[in-house]
């Protein structure tokens, strides 16, 4: 497939994968409650249960947030540099930070009532998300990403404005990433080594979900690292194309990977189990990027819509998702199936809440700074 260098072609498919990976928060966390193990976070249900669910969930918890922070570093140079360094600042207080602070403290009430409502229903203890009822909450929920991407983005702003005083350096740091990235066998084995230190200084064998207020510095970091990627990545925005090279192949080795490391994990120790998964992440994001840019890189009406309302789905989503499992939870079918009855059920819901009670309103002209004409 030709791909062209039109800076709105390359944006197009970029827009598309994040809307796709905030669209897979809907997937992942329909499968907590028929997951097998124990969960600190979610009420399970006592009724179905599946080891399908711990792969679906397993292998979406490897990339989705390293490619979410890959692509903010590629729009927060996009920002910086086209728009300026305020305009990008007033974008990114607009876009991440006012969010954040109007849905976490508008969603407490009712993710604290729907997992209280759930353990009672389930039989089950009550999660930590039930947290007490206040003014401010005690935790992020699942915004933590828009909390970190907070810090990340100051911080890149700040180095930002440090680095244009050196274009020098700039140029270096930009030559030498072409260079690696051009030698992808090189890049992979170099970040999985950068990752896996990571990981052993975490003492875990994958990055942690922190929805704590208090920020945790190692958490920070790692995502800074595929943030920093997505921001290098725009300086040098003709390796976009480039992504195209291997990107089935990489896709399939990563596949591959997880699915032997998961079905192998009680003969895979904790720091083999780590280094699988700083190789496997970087198989699947730039596996999973190339196909974006080969097949998504032109236009489509479809997924603009999907884009404009990815936002608000990835805000209101967990509540649903969880309400639905307690909803069904009498319906006599296998783990699997009430998996996608909820996911059915909760994208229909977003979308249609999208559809007439966002797009054309002053949510809309809130989360994505335009209002839609509905048609």
């Amino acid at each position: 497939m030709e791909v062209t260098f039109m800076k709105t072609e390359r944006i197009h498919s970029l827009d598309a994968l994040r809307a796709i990976m905030m669209m897979l928060g809907i997937v992942l966390h329909a499968t907590e409650p028929y997951s097998l193990g124990d969960d600190a976070f979610w009420p399970k249900d006592p009724e179905a249960r599946g080891i399908s669910l711990n792969y679906i969930f397993g292998i979406i918890h490897i990339f989705r947030m390293p490619i979410f922070f890959m692509i903010a570093g590629f729009f927060g140079a996009l920002l910086f540099y086209e728009r300026g360094p305020q305009l990008m600042l007033k974008n990114r207080v607009r876009r991440i930070v006012a969010p954040f602070l109007v849905f976490v403290i508008l969603l407490q009430p009712v993710i604290t009532t729907v997992f209280s409502h759930n353990a009672t229903v389930f039989d089950d203890k009550v999660s930590p998300l039930v947290t007490e009822l206040g003014i401010l909450p005690q935790i992020t929920y699942h915004l933590w990403f828009l909390y970190y991407l907070i810090f990340i983005t100051a911080a890149s702003f700040l180095l930002a404005l440090l680095f244009r005083r050196i274009p020098s350096v700039t140029s270096r740091i930009t030559r030498s990433f072409e260079w690696l990235m051009w030698r992808r066998f090189l890049f992979i084995p170099l970040f999985s080594i950068i990752i896996f230190l990571m990981l052993v200084w975490m003492w875990d064998y994958w990055v942690p979900t922190s929805v704590s207020f208090e920020p945790d510095i190692k958490v920070l970091l790692f995502y800074s690292i595929f943030y920093f990627l997505g921001w290098v990545l725009f300086k040098s925005k003709h390796l976009l194309t480039g992504m195209m090279r291997h990107d089935w192949l990489f896709l399939l080795i990563g596949v591959g990977v997880f699915t032997a490391r998961f079905f192998l994990r009680s003969s895979i120790d904790d720091v083999l189990f780590g280094a699988l998964n700083a190789v496997m992440v970087w198989f699947f994001v730039f596996g999973i990027t190339g196909l974006f840019v080969r097949y998504t890189s032109g236009h489509s009406k479809r997924l603009r819509y999907i884009s404009d309302a990815s936002y608000w789905v990835y805000l209101i989503h967990l509540p649903l998702v969880a309400l639905f499992a307690s909803l069904i939870v009498t319906w006599p079918f296998p783990a699997f199936v009430k998996f996608l009855i909820v996911s059915l059920f909760t994208t229909v819901t977003c979308f249609v809440s999208y559809h007439y009670a966002v797009r054309n309103t002053f949510i809309g002209q809130f989360l994505n700074g335009r209002r839609y004409r509905l048609e």
